[in-house]
């Protein structure tokens, strides 16, 4: 599940990034961490469903989209963190 966990919360940050760069900071801090937390969540869903359906040898299980949903937060977090407050980064390019 740590595993679960870190990857989602590294798709939310370079995914905000990644988003940041595209659209040169012109979308805002709130709806970019939206788009992407919600994003990574329905990607770690779909995921574990076709994991579940479609595999021989491995199952979804609800702890791995609950790990998931928890990272990609936690990650969207860190995001809302690094740019707000005394010592925030820029978002605007």
């Amino acid at each position: 599940k740590i595993v679960h966990f870190t990857f989602y919360l590294v798709a939310a940050v370079l995914g905000s990034f990644a988003f940041r760069e595209r659209t040169k900071g012109s979308i805002g801090l709130l709806k970019t961490t939206l788009i992407i937390g919600i994003s990574v969540i329905i990607y770690g869903i779909i995921i574990e469903v076709i994991q579940d359906r479609f595999t021989v040898h491995r199952s979804g299980e609800f702890l791995d989209v609950l790990a998931n949903g928890l990272g990609a937060f936690v990650g969207v977090f860190v995001i809302k963190l690094l740019f707000s407050g005394k010592r925030q980064l820029k978002w605007k390019i």
